[in-house]
Parts: structure tokens; C-alpha cells; sequence
């Protein structure tokens, strides 16, 4: 992946393959889907554990860009009801298929065709990052769909410290804008004190600031730690996981790849 530094708009522009319905479709029906819905929720998961802090049990909750459905899944079994949409249609359909008590659905973050005032809650997994127009409507609608005093839980990559460091550095190239390249847009690494103030003149108070994923944020900027830090990020054993989280949580404050912020509708 390509990272160029869009200096006008302090943003970071991540060029790859081209953020479509059928670019996520091939990714996600690469996953092994039948191990991403297992009985039991891990008692560690920070997901549910910050569902819970926030909303009683039955609450009803969206995830907009729900992929897999993983997430879903997850906070269904711990008890809440949950709708997820997304707009890659053949792993909605492989999924439904395969776990039919999920209720999640083909739709559209900007249009949602739902109801205002209708959910408790609204998970976003790094979506809004993927909209080259801008995340505006997006932001909009989960407006909209919140009944009053409902949360906002968002995720997306951001200029941490340590990307900030290259900037003034100049280690990213000067993005310069084509059809070509704009076809190829993958995501923006955005600015959190920009992503924030947009919520809040949306109408959101942000509650809660999480950085997320110190390890990957490393792994991805520095080069000559990519290898060593892609084998523990990638091993699943217990002793793996653990030291990844010990790097992400040390780091968290330097290198996260992604902010986490709780939000409430005023």
C-alpha cells in the first residue's frame, strides 16, 4: 500500500486496490467464516465490555459496515439485538446462509433505510475513512438512526504521533490528485481533532478516547520492524496474543494505527 501526505487537508491517502463492494467481497470470502462465530464471547473482549459499560441488555444496536458479521454475532451473544448492514453483497448472503439467526442486511452507511430515533447504539469498524467524497453524510445518518442520549461507538486510522513525526520529516510523498490513483483509493489516515470536531457539530459529545492497535501502527510505519512485529501480530497462540497486547498497549500512545472514540447524541 502506497501513503501519500495530502498536506491541504492534513490527511494521510492510502492507494492500493480500489475500497469497492467487490474488492471486500474477495477479501472477506477469503476468511475462514466457520471459525468467526464461535458459541462463547472471550470474557476480555473490549468490544462487549464497552457495549456493556454503556447500554442495558436488549438494547438495540447497529453495526453499519458489518462485513462478516462478526461483530454482530458477538454482541448478540452477549445479549443484545443488533442489525447489521453492508454493501458487499455475496458475503451478506454467504453469511446469512451460514448463521441465519444474525440479522444483518445489504444497505447503504450514507442511506440507511431505517427509521430515525430507532437504535440504542451504533458500532462503526473503520467505514468512515473509506469515503473519498467524505465521511459527511455518513456521520449524518448515524445522526439520524440514534434515538436521543444513544452512543456512537467509531473507529478509524489516524495520525498518531509517530505519523506525525514523518510528516515533518517528509517521509510521505506529496499526494497529487488523478482518475487513476482515485480509482485505486483505498482509505484516508485522518486527524482525530478533525474527525471529532465534525462529530461534535453533528451534534455528538465524546465520552470516551481510545488509541487502538500501538503493534500494527508500528509494524506498518517502521520498515525495519515490519517482519518481526508481522509474525507476533499474526500468531493466534495465547503467549503471541498476549505479548502483542502488551506491545499495542505500551505503544498505544505513539504509534496506534487506529482512535476509538465514544460518543453520545445530544
Amino acid at each position: 500500500m502506497r501513503k501519500y501526505i495530502d498536506s491541504e487537508n492534513y490527511r494521510l491517502v492510502c492507494i492500493d486496490k480500489g475500497s469497492t463492494a467487490e474488492y471486500w467481497d474477495a477479501q472477506w470470502m477469503k476468511m475462514p467464516l466457520e471459525k468467526l462465530y464461535p458459541e462463547n464471547n472471550s470474557p476480555f473482549d473490549d468490544v462487549v465490555l464497552l457495549t456493556k459499560k454503556y447500554l442495558a441488555s436488549e438494547s438495540l444496536i447497529m453495526e453499519g459496515g458489518c462485513g462478516t458479521g462478526r461483530q454482530v454475532h458477538k454482541l448478540q451473544v452477549a445479549g443484545f439485538k443488533v442489525v447489521g448492514i453492508d454493501y458487499a453483497p455475496q458475503i451478506i448472503e454467504t453469511v446469512k446462509k451460514m448463521q441465519p439467526s444474525l440479522d444483518i442486511r445489504k444497505g447503504d452507511v450514507t442511506q440507511l433505510d431505517f427509521e430515525s430515533n430507532m437504535f440504542d447504539a451504533y458500532w462503526s469498524f473503520g467505514v468512515i475513512e473509506h469515503f473519498y467524497n467524505g465521511y459527511e453524510q455518513v456521520i449524518s445518518e448515524m445522526f439520524r438512526v440514534l434515538k436521543p442520549g444513544g452512543y456512537l461507538f467509531i473507529s478509524f486510522p489516524y495520525l498518531s504521533k509517530l505519523r506525525k513525526l514523518k510528516i515533518k520529516l517528509n517521509s510521505y510523498p506529496l499526494w497529487q490528485e488523478s482518475a487513476d490513483e482515485v480509482k485505486k483509493f483505498y482509505q484516508f489516515i485522518l486527524d482525530e481533532k478533525k474527525v471529532l470536531a465534525d462529530l461534535e457539530k453533528n451534534g455528538f459529545r465524546v465520552i470516551q478516547t481510545q488509541h487502538i492497535s500501538g503493534i500494527k501502527g508500528l509494524k506498518d510505519e517502521i520498515i525495519w520492524l515490519r517482519k518481526p512485529l508481522q509474525k507476533i501480530f499474526d500468531n493466534q497462540s495465547i503467549i503471541f496474543r498476549l505479548l502483542s497486547r502488551l506491545i499495542s498497549m505500551a505503544m498505544s500512545r505513539f504509534s496506534a494505527h487506529s482512535v476509538r472514540f465514544t460518543l453520545k447524541k445530544l
